[in-house]
């Protein structure tokens, strides 16, 4: 069920760390851009952004929660 993790454009000079959480999704801090799933950019403003890895989120590229609920009915979704 896991997808490719996104491409990530980092804001201004500053260094883009990345950290992905075990079961959930990837934090992004740094970044300026996520590219989504067909290709399209997502402009960001936020110092830490939750990225979906697992791809259930309804809001990709955004995580929204969903791997919590996947995890509890014993799906691992990042596999």
């Amino acid at each position: 069920m896991a997808v490719e993790e996104p491409d990530v454009r980092p804001a201004g000079d500053g260094p883009l760390r990345c950290r992905p959480c075990p079961g959930g999704p990837l934090l992004v801090r740094g970044a300026a851009q996520v590219q989504g799933d067909d290709g399209t950019w997502h402009d960001t403003t936020r110092p830490v952004t939750a990225v979906c890895r697992c791809g259930a989120s309804a809001l990709r590229p955004w995580c929204d929660g969903t791997h919590k609920v996947l995890s509890q009915r014993g799906v691992n979704p990042i596999e």
